[in-house]
């Protein structure tokens, strides 16, 4: 689980780079000032939990059912939410609005929520 953990976040990180670099150079001249806005949205919350799945694979031993159940609703929830903006938002720009998208983003932000309730479960939880 924690070379799970690691490798994704990983991954989530290095994408969130390449993809705030396409925002930035690629897609500054097609999408509008509000759209540009979204799409950094979802790189930066990408890129925030990439780095918080980092910090949980170093940190936790990942043995605990809510353990486990923290990463994956971090892991899904980051691709739910910022994938959905991206789909959303490149979509919207070419006209062809991918609008079964909305309620997809609210669900990542949803399981979000609940990686963070577990990472503060697991925290307090822990021995000092």
């Amino acid at each position: 689980m924690t070379q799970f953990t690691l490798l994704f976040a990983s991954i989530l990180g290095g994408l969130a780079v390449v993809f705030g670099a396409f925002g930035a150079h690629a897609l500054k001249k097609t999408l509008s000032e509000e759209q540009l806005k979204s799409f950094e949205t979802g790189v930066k919350y990408q890129m925030y939990h990439a780095l918080v799945l980092l910090v949980i694979g170093f940190n936790f031993k990942l043995e605990t059912a809510s353990e486990k159940y923290m990463v994956y609703s971090f892991t899904a929830g980051i691709l739910l939410f910022s994938f959905s903006i991206y789909g959303l938002v490149i979509s919207s720009a070419k006209n062809k609005k991918l609008t079964f998208l909305g309620p997809v983003t609210p669900l990542g932000g949803l399981l979000l929520i609940i990686g963070w309730s577990l990472l503060g479960y697991a925290v307090y939880t822990m021995p000092f």
